[in-house]
């Protein structure tokens, strides 16, 4: 199963809802790299396997883009797509969760809902 991390703009709804469903989660604002720019956290992301979860529309996912083009390790990134239902975005995430292998994300971003 994956193993997530959720920035600092992620939504607290979503990350209770989460960690309701006992997923693996933890967030940026819990570690050192609290305050970090985007490269840095994709960095902490990549070394301990962890699935980042973001809002960040504008910045991250060209950072996760630019690792991959240039070949570093990026353990994958999912952006949540504003103004959809709480709902549908936990289901999609619990579904990526269960069927998802550690690895399998590697080098993608994915955008939620599905």
């Amino acid at each position: 199963m994956l193993r997530f991390l959720a920035d600092e703009n992620f939504d607290n709804k979503i990350l209770h809802a989460l960690l309701d469903e006992k997923v693996d989660i933890v967030r940026v604002q819990d570690l050192e790299i609290y305050q970090a720019d985007d490269p840095t956290v994709l960095q902490w992301a990549a070394e301990h396997g962890r699935v980042l979860l973001t809002r960040d529309a504008k910045t991250m996912t060209a950072y996760a883009r630019e690792r991959v083009q240039q070949g570093g390790p990026m353990s994958g990134v999912i952006e949540i797509r504003r103004g959809q239902a709480i709902g549908v975005i936990v289901a999609d995430l619990l579904l990526l969760h269960g069927a998802s292998q550690v690895g399998e994300l590697e080098g993608q971003v994915i955008f939620v809902p599905l």
